[in-house]
């Protein structure tokens, strides 16, 4: 077995700006493409597992298999998020794939090299549900992934568990093929035209990344800009006088709203100038 018999691919249900933020996060270089309506495909530049599952983990200084250690990507950028991470994986034994979502119990299910399904037919119905298949046609052809087939090969299990993604908007750049090497993936999401390099750069700058994509936004002229300061205004305006007029009659339930209203006020005047102040053209 080589290590470039191993690959993975993290799929996304979200566009790539909403993607690229909590990416960051992960500490890990990876190339971020899109990959159809409302889906982005992250392709690792690193090769962070051990060459063989079996192997133990002195024998490359403590890496783990690769199902492991997407599956541990996939649910760090799934909890919190609105959006599920699908993380397709494979090596020269086995593939699969895990379900991240929010933070609830990941799923996942594998086949040996040769095809044989070796997990519970139950995940593939939990899998459809939580990406919001269809019920009935899309399951239908997920749980003839989980039967025996001696003409398909794990390879083509992925293949067929994409074609079915297809249906809710998948569409994997040319090149990106479960059963690929990693440094063929690399290639082939490198010459996209729309590829963004995804590499950590300390925490100001993913700070910074998350504000920009929340800026960038239906949130955003709430937060920054005229219409945001209007409501901080308006915040102040109200918060000041209803604390005081809480205050005059021993009300404290009054006194916390005014506070409230009040701080919320001037933390909008606080960020607007912050920010302003990083970008004098705002």
């Amino acid at each position: 077995m080589t290590a470039t018999s191993v690959g993975a691919l993290l799929l996304c249900r979200a566009e790539p700006e909403t993607v690229r933020p909590v990416a960051h996060l992960l500490r890990e270089r990876m190339l971020l493409v899109p990959a159809g309506d409302g889906w982005s495909v992250l392709v690792p530049e690193g090769k962070p597992w051990r060459k063989d599952p079996r192997e133990g983990a002195a024998s490359d200084g403590g890496a783990e298999p690769v199902d492991r250690v997407v599956g541990g990507w996939a649910t760090a950028l799934a909890v919190g998020s609105t959006w599920p991470v699908l993380a397709l994986w494979w090596d020269d034994d086995r593939s699969g794939y895990t379900l991240a979502s929010g933070f609830r119990r990941p799923v996942g299910y594998t086949w040996l090299a040769d095809g044989t399904p070796a997990a519970e037919e139950e995940a593939m119905r939990t899998s459809a549900a939580r990406l919001g298949l269809d019920p009935v046609l899309d399951v239908q052809a997920l749980e003839a992934l989980t039967r025996a087939d001696p003409e398909a090969d794990a390879a083509a299990r992925l293949r067929g568990l994409l074609a079915v993604l297809t249906r809710a908007g998948v569409a994997l750049p040319p090149g990106l093929t479960p059963g690929e090497p990693g440094d063929r993936l690399r290639s082939a999401a490198g010459i996209h035209p729309q590829a963004e390099q995804i590499e950590w750069a300390g925490w100001r700058d993913a700070v910074r990344a998350e504000l920009d994509a929340v800026e960038s936004g239906s949130l955003g002229p709430w937060m920054l800009g005229p219409r945001a300061r209007a409501v901080a205004t308006a915040q102040v305006a109200t918060g000041l006088p209803l604390t005081l007029w809480g205050a005059r009659r021993r009300s404290g339930g009054w006194v916390t709203a005014g506070l409230i209203l009040l701080v919320q006020g001037l933390l909008g005047f606080a960020y607007n100038r912050f920010r302003g102040a990083e970008d004098p053209g705002r």
